[in-house]
């Protein structure tokens, strides 16, 4: 059973568990909280904030994620009280003189964990802001200051934004927790940039993943799981298809969840998993479940609640919970809610989710055939203002305005307005790379350009403020140069051009009318008896004459070019 209380005003939750006593402090901060031109601001402070306590004998870690931040220990009690203390203590004093290093670190980190598959699909649904932020690399990292860390402290680790859950006996004698005063920090509301669904974009190749927001509810579960059961045994144990089949509820925001459902192919299967995750999700959404389905899966998350319940593990969600202003639950109260789900609950949910869905799929596997409409990848409008052709290709042109820019090619054309920039990263070259809030992006490379340094210093001067992020200089050899793109049209010809030509098809004209002459001689005194020989003369006549002027203009052609 989980007890709560208070401490120096932050919320304690107690929760009894076996083996050494764990507890964490959590504060209501996350990625989707940082714009992303200070993107990784969140997890700078948390590697700051650590740095003071040293090595410990026991278990000791910070995380940052798309809602919370967490400080957590596992330890004796005294040690605990001790760790939690020192959090609270560094959190109010950070060592910046630590900063470069730390920014160092996180770069390092990053660089060690690589992408994962389904990384963009933030992206695609919520675009560069709020739950769109965690899709990108932690582009805030350089132009991050020891005052924006300190500011970004005094906002959001406070102890009415914090809560403190322990999974033990009690909670450790002469604990303090001395934080500032401060506001509860509600849940960012999520972004859409889709504006129709469903919707795919082409991904990761070997991997489909789907997506979906559906209401926070035991229901939601309840049919994340029975999706999962249904992918397995169609895709994994029937078809044979994939090896990693399978689905996931997490809850984001005030009152939403998303169920993630992913399945691995080989390259030569890739359509036909596609096709095998549909038809599940279609069986779902038709209401064609399985009583004894049902009843499996309800039983098994039952049975997890309890077992977490009483291994202390479940304390930290409700944790989270409390922070976004829902209350305490018993696992006792769950079960029941769960165990009253029923197959209309579950169709009702597969409903929403299918309304909702956003699919990845393999390049080159079109979800069109089952109805979903492809994501925007380009803009809309383009901007008014100044055109800049590209060196390499005359259908490129580079649009400046006092709105934002415009990369057009054709009736391709991507935009980002000044005031929907989510980040300028800058490079001292004079490269620029706009982002916009929607996730498009605008890539301005001065050397690719005709007057494009001018460009770019019309667009630094109309950059509004805390949107540009300068990096690290270029090699010469990461600078883009112009390429040879599409061929150019050829130039008009010259009037010694024009006069070639001419006296060329005169020729050719003069040589058909003489060969055609002969020919008719030839039908006046056979009588036309050799019809169709003189058709093929005739046939000649002009194959030869044909190729004669060819060979002409070739010839007048390279003396041009020569």
């Amino acid at each position: 059973m989980i007890t709560q209380s208070e401490l120096d005003g932050v919320p304690v939750l107690l929760s009894p568990a076996p083996g050494l006593m764990r507890a964490g402090l959590v504060f209501r901060v996350g990625f989707a909280d940082e714009p992303l031109a200070r993107h990784g601001i969140t997890h700078l402070l948390e590697h700051l904030a650590l740095y003071p306590l040293g090595l410990s004998d026991h278990h000791v870690n910070g995380t940052t994620g798309v809602e919370h931040t967490s400080f957590h220990m596992q330890g004796p009690p005294d040690d605990v009280a001790r760790f939690l203390a020192g959090v609270c203590a560094s959190l109010q004093d950070l060592p910046m003189h630590r900063l470069d290093v730390e920014k160092e670190l996180l770069r390092t980190e990053a660089n060690g964990r690589g992408d994962g598959a389904l990384d963009a699909m933030p992206l695609w649904r919520h675009g560069a802001r709020d739950y769109g932020v965690s899709s990108y690399p932690e582009f805030g990292l350089p132009a991050i200051t020891a005052d924006e860390l300190r500011a970004w402290a005094a906002r959001y680790f406070t102890r009415d934004n914090a809560v403190l859950w322990i999974a033990g006996d009690r909670v450790p004698a002469g604990l303090r927790l001395p934080l500032p005063a401060g506001r509860r920090e509600p849940l960012p509301t999520p972004s859409n940039t889709l504006p129709v669904t469903p919707a795919f974009f082409r991904g990761a190749p070997g991997v489909v993943a789907w997506n979906a927001t559906v209401p926070r509810n035991p229901a939601s579960q309840v049919f994340s799981d029975l999706l999962e059961r249904e992918m397995f045994r169609a895709l994994r144990q029937e078809a044979g298809l994939s090896y990693t089949a399978g689905s996931s509820y997490r809850e984001f925001g005030a009152d939403t969840a998303m169920v993630v459902a992913v399945a691995d192919a080989l390259p030569e299967k890739q359509e036909a998993v596609f096709g095998g995750l549909v038809d599940v999700l279609t069986t779902l959404q038709v209401g064609r479940i399985d009583q004894a389905d049902l009843a499996i899966v309800v039983r098994q998350r039952g049975e997890t609640l309890w077992n977490a319940d009483q291994q202390g593990t479940r304390v930290a969600g409700e944790a989270a919970a409390l922070l976004a202003g829902r209350r305490v639950r018993q696992v006792e109260d769950e079960i029941a809610e769960i165990m009253a789900v029923t197959v209309g609950d579950v169709t009702a949910v597969a409903g929403k989710a299918q309304d909702s869905g956003l699919l990845m799929t393999p390049r080159g596997v079109d979800a069109r055939w089952a109805g979903f409409q492809p994501a925007p990848d380009r803009s809309e409008k383009m901007i008014l203002g100044t055109a800049h052709a590209a060196h390499s290709d005359p259908d490129v042109h580079l649009i400046t305005g006092e709105d934002g820019v415009t990369l057009a090619d054709g009736d391709d054309h991507q935009t980002v307005r000044f005031d929907a920039c989510s980040i300028v990263q800058a490079w001292p070259d004079g490269g620029r790379l706009f982002v916009g809030h929607d996730g498009i992006m605008v890539r301005v490379e001065p050397t690719l350009f005709r007057d494009g340094h001018d460009a770019v210093a019309f667009l630094d001067a109309r950059i509004p403020p805390g949107l540009r992020v300068d990096q690290p200089a270029r090699r010469p050899d990461q600078i883009p140069a112009p390429q040879s793109g599409r061929p150019r049209p050829e130039p008009p010809p010259t009037r010694a051009e024009k006069r070639e030509a001419r006296r060329i098809r005169a020729g050719y004209v003069l040589a058909v009318i003489f060969g055609l002459g002969i020919v008719s001689r030839i039908l006046r005194f056979t009588g036309n008896r050799y019809g169709e020989d003189v058709q093929f003369a005739v046939l000649i006549v002009l194959l030869v004459g044909g190729v004669v002027i060819a060979g002409s203009l070739i010839r007048a052609r390279r003396r041009r070019v020569a």
